[in-house]
Formats: structure tokens, sequence, C-alpha cells
């Protein structure tokens, strides 16, 4: 039988909070089993417009929707856009869920805000990979919503970092710097944590997709973090207030890597499980993201005035 908003629902104390939306029985019947585990409450919707009235009476109620596309009453896009308007979900990531996988679908699927994909069947561990990286990402974003700072009274500081946990306690103070915390804490964190992952350790793309698909990643930057050769290796991020502009500029020690490719959404990665941090910071945090040289410097600028 297909879950139903009552049935779907599973009480775990501090799991995350997960809805998923999907006109099909079948589908919602397979996500629930795929996502039956102890770190999530699942709650099911069959359309958008159900699904609205969900999240429009707890705003703060979930911390990933799984949507998907095609729908009667009112389907994903609609559903999409309208979360996208609207500021008490700013910090929901959206995992749009399809058998529509065109480069033009997608495409105009990332602009709209979906920043990550699954392409109807799916794998259970692609699934568990994609939700794990999409609520990393609302973490880093949740609890900056509405929190201010004086930010006109630091005008230079310049921090040290080499670990995740440094670029989480940073990235938190750094948005809480600006006018809007909760659109750029997450640009912040994504060229901080790419400085150490790509940067300092060499993790490259292709490693980065194998570690998620086993939930190795953040073990393997530990690791990588104790080797002999990177103790000594750190990064350096800086804030300029001048002339109504703030300016984070994020330096590693690593060799550079081809950013051109990686200053775009691009359909090409949309499924992938990662690869679209720096996109994301020129698209929602910043209004401009400029790399120099090989790569490992980074000047991301914000409008104050």
């Amino acid at each position: 039988m297909g879950a139903t908003p009552k049935e779907a629902y599973l009480h775990k104390a501090d799991a995350a909070r997960i809805l998923l939306v999907d006109d099909e029985p079948l589908n919602l019947e397979i996500l629930c089993e795929h996502l039956d585990d102890p770190g999530f409450n699942l709650v099911a919707a069959q359309n958008g417009a159900e699904a609205w009235s969900l999240l429009d009476a707890d705003p703060d109620g979930f911390d990933l929707v799984l949507l998907d596309r095609m729908m009667p009453v009112m389907d994903g896009m609609e559903l999409l856009g309208k979360l996208k308007a609207d500021g008490r979900f700013a910090s929901l990531p959206i995992v749009m869920q399809t058998a529509a996988a065109t480069k033009a679908q997608v495409a105009d699927g990332l602009r709209q805000g979906a920043y990550y994909y699954l392409t109807k069947p799916f794998e259970r561990e692609i699934l568990l990979a994609i939700v794990s990286a999409a609520l990393e990402q609302g973490r880093i974003r949740k609890g900056f919503q509405n929190e201010k700072f004086d930010y006109a009274t630091l005008i230079t500081a310049e921090f040290h970092f080499r670990d995740l946990d440094q670029v989480n306690r940073l990235a938190g103070f750094l948005a809480r710097l600006t006018p809007q915390p909760s659109r750029t804490v997450l640009g912040i964190s994504e060229l901080m944590i790419n400085a150490v992952e790509h940067g300092n350790l060499g993790i490259t793309y292709a490693e980065k997709s194998a570690l998620n698909e086993r939930s190795g990643w953040r073990e393997e930057v530990e690791r990588r973090l104790a080797l002999p050769e990177n103790a000594q290796r750190h990064g350096i991020v800086r804030m300029q207030r001048d002339n109504g502009v703030m300016r984070f500029t994020v330096i590693d020690q690593g060799d550079g890597f081809n950013w051109q490719n990686y200053l775009e959404m691009s359909p090409d990665r949309a499924f992938d499980s990662h690869g679209r941090g720096i996109a994301m910071s020129r698209m929602v945090s910043f209004d401009s993201v400029e790399y120099s040289g090989c790569g490992n410097t980074v000047v991301a600028s914000i409008a104050i005035a």
C-alpha cells in the first residue's frame, strides 16, 4: 500500500525530518523503505499542494524535501518556485527526483534552485549519498536565518584554518558580519571547505564522489589531515570592508584546480552528490566570485551599503 503522511511519519528523536513528495504510492513506498533509518523522520505528501500545506503550517518542521517533478494538482516545479520565493525556506534544501532528465529540464530546475537531482529509478546508495549531502548543506545554513551582527564595527580580519570544525565555526562567525547571514554562510563555508579538501589535501572530484557513495568523506579528510606531509598546511580567510563592499579572500596551499568548469551550475553534474558549491556561492551567497592564478585564491564580494 502507498504511504500516507500519517503512516510515513516515523517519530525518532533528533532525526532529520524529510518530506517525501510523489503522486505515485509505489514510489513513496520505495523511498520510505530506502530511508528507513533511525537518522530520519519521514513524512509523505502525494502532490505539491499537499506538501505546501504541510510546509506552510510548519516552516521550520523539515530539514529536506525530496520532490517529484511531475505531479497533478501542483507539480514539483511550481512547488519549488513557491519555496524559493518564500524567505521562510531559505535554508531548506530541495532534491528533485524525476524521470524527466533532459539537459534542458535539468537546467530549468537548477535555475530555480533544485541543486540536487535524482533520476528514477535510483539505487539506495545513490539516494543516501544525495540525501546526506543535501542535509549537510541545510545544517550549514540553518540557524543563521534571523541572526544579525553589527558588521560595520569590523573593518578587516584574517584567520587561519585547517580542518572542517574550524571551517564551520569561522563560516558562522564571518556570515554574522554580513547583512544576510543565511545568504552568505553557505558560500563562505563552501569556499573554505574547497580549500581544505581539494586544495590542501588534494582530494579529487572522482575521489570525493566515491567517498560520498560510502559515506567516508569526512573520515578521509581527517585521515589526510593527520599525514605528516599535511601537518603544516592551512588555509587563510581574510575579510575586508571597503566602500560599501565586503570581500572575503580564501587562500589554500594546494596546486590549484580547473576552477573555470565549476563557476556555473552544470546539468552534467546535477546528479552528482557534490560539485555545485562554487556555483551555489555565486548564485546564492555573493554578488561576485573571482578566482585567480591556478585557483588556490578566490575573492568573493557582497554589497553591504
